[in-house]
């Protein structure tokens, strides 16, 4: 990155990490590596089970953007074409919190706070 790169450092990092890093279903199978500390296979086995998709279609990035939308589970702005009716960050994350039944702690102290 360049000094004449607007976005910098910064951009490159909010790109490559957290729900900005969305591409196909890596962020939900680390997730599960994280959470479950499952194996990389078992964990895209676990994912691939709850969305009802392939193993395969984990790292198509069109058949999960399609996967993403319909179970609201969130899209890049970058990469997608947003509509106001898709799930935007915190809906996303309860959304991925209910479809791989796992605790998100951002969405458990939401509920807490919010009295839910």
């Amino acid at each position: 990155m360049g000094t004449g790169d607007p976005l910098g450092m910064e951009g490159a990092h909010a790109q490559a990490s957290g729900m900005g890093g969305m591409r196909a279903a890596g962020d939900l199978v680390a997730r599960m590596q994280m959470t479950r500390r499952m194996r990389l296979k078992e964990a895209k086995q676990y994912v691939a089970d709850k969305l009802h998709c392939s193993t395969r279609d984990l790292s198509d990035p069109i058949a999960m953007e399609q996967i993403r939308i319909e179970k609201g589970l969130g899209t890049l702005a970058f990469t997608s074409s947003v509509h106001p009716d898709h799930a935007g960050m915190m809906e996303a994350k309860f959304n991925i919190s209910r479809e791989l039944d796992i605790p998100i702690n951002c969405v458990e102290r939401f509920k807490e706070r919010a009295r839910l």
